[in-house]
């Protein structure tokens, strides 16, 4: 089922900044909507950042607007988050997806989302 290939996790302190990359396997996903999920220990899985399959619109969850920015390259085929001012809180598995329905407002749940990658790692010091 994994479609999707995350990378750019690792170890950073706070403050610092990293970002991560997102290509799909196997097939396009340039005219989905695509998103960032995260999944820290004991924690339900909760919303990122999305963009639309055109990257002209983006939603960010309250936790990291003004510091994270989400982006894309349709003719890479990736998506890239840009995490900025990282804070501890930040640590958890980072999870791209995809929405195979364009959705106009976007989506913050993961039910909407029908692609998924393996997540990658990111762990953030005091």
């Amino acid at each position: 089922q994994v479609q999707l290939v995350e990378s750019g996790g690792g170890l950073v302190q706070a403050g610092d900044s990293l970002r991560l990359s997102c290509a799909p396997s196997g097939r396009t996903f340039n005219t989905y909507d695509m998103a960032w999920f995260r999944q820290a220990p004991g924690k339900e899985r909760e919303f990122v950042a999305a963009i639309s399959w055109s990257g002209s619109s983006t939603l960010y969850a309250d936790s990291v607007k003004d510091r994270f920015t989400i982006s894309r390259v349709n003719a890479r085929n990736t998506v890239y988050l840009e995490m900025n001012s990282l804070k501890p809180d930040d640590t958890a598995v980072y999870y791209c997806a995809a929405d195979r329905q364009r959705r106009i407002l976007g989506s913050r749940s993961s039910v909407d989302y029908d692609y998924w990658g393996q997540g990658t790692q990111v762990t953030v010091s005091s």
